[in-house]
């Protein structure tokens, strides 16, 4: 079978768990705009972020030891890079949630499906099937009719630039981590536990070298941290070990277009939790992006 048609072929008849997995993280990250939003009215963004990814890394930290001491991470070390491009996916994203609009944030971050597919062809090697191609332009034509309820700003501004970075380095992101640890010995938990690591130390330095002294306090409310506490465990510590498993198991633009459905989710959450209504394209674009994720679920690599 050529790897042109080996992305997408026939219907699978197993459950499909990796699929199933990486819509459940679009569900939790479609929820997380809002929260983000709150959790900044208490503290920085490089202090959020860093208290963030600490939290993650130290959740995970046993288990990394275990890992290690069995002699399942011989090959640790190519986790880093990895680690430096989330760090500064995060700084993109958060940044940029907190100066733009939640409909400009949701269609642009989504741009980072068609990337995925243009860097998994550049820096991979891969070619991208035909089939998937027009799911992920299916699905990016969705979430433009989604997310377009108050209408596009076509004039970006600095947000905006900032969540195209981000959905530049997220392209670059699942790519580079189905290269840098194709075949290598390293376990899925300990390369999520060093990622975090990695970016928790950047924002620390970056927050020490930036912040007034006076600035960097940890919160006392208790509504951050409760806050707080559902982005670490569902939108980063399941999320980000789902991504790294699941970009191991099949294509990079498979895994984007999956988690790309995230506005969907959120849109649904606006609805059910928010008690905001959709117009009849809003709906119309929300079955579109449900189109493409059944069908590309439903599908063998």
């Amino acid at each position: 079978m050529t790897s042109a048609a080996s992305s997408l072929s026939r219907p699978s008849t197993k459950l499909p768990l990796t699929e199933c997995l990486l819509l459940l993280v679009a569900l939790f990250w479609g929820t997380s705009y809002g929260l983000t939003k709150s959790a900044l009215v208490f503290t920085s963004v490089l202090l959020f972020i860093a208290i963030r990814f600490s939290m993650t890394f130290l959740c995970l930290l046993p288990l990394a030891i275990r890992d290690f001491r069995r002699g399942l991470n011989q090959d640790w070390l190519s986790a880093l890079p990895t680690g430096l491009i989330l760090a500064a996916i995060f700084l993109c994203e958060v940044l940029g949630v907190s100066q733009t609009s939640a409909s400009n944030a949701a269609f642009l971050i989504s741009l980072s499906v068609i990337m995925t597919a243009f860097a998994e062809l550049t820096i991979n090697k891969k070619r991208i099937s035909s089939a998937l191609l027009g799911l992920t332009l299916c699905s990016l034509v969705g979430v433009l009719l989604l997310t377009n309820n108050k209408g596009l700003n076509l004039a970006l501004n600095t947000g905006d630039y900032l969540i195209l970075a981000a959905a530049s380095l997220r392209a670059l992101m699942v790519t580079s981590t189905k290269r840098f640890t194709e075949g290598k010995q390293l376990t899925t938990t300990t390369l999520t536990a060093l990622q975090s690591l990695v970016v928790a130390i950047c924002a620390i330095l970056a927050a020490i070298f930036y912040l007034p002294t006076s600035a960097i306090t940890l919160p006392t409310k208790l509504e951050f941290w409760l806050t707080l506490s559902y982005l670490v465990l569902f939108c980063t510590l399941f999320a980000f070990f789902v991504q790294n498993y699941a970009v191991r198991k099949t294509s990079p633009t498979r895994v984007a277009l999956l988690m790309g459905s995230e506005p969907l989710f959120g849109a649904l959450f606006a609805m059910v939790w928010l008690q905001e209504s959709l117009t009849a394209l809003q709906f119309l674009g929300g079955g579109l992006i449900l189109l493409s994720v059944i069908t590309t679920s439903m599908r063998e690599n």
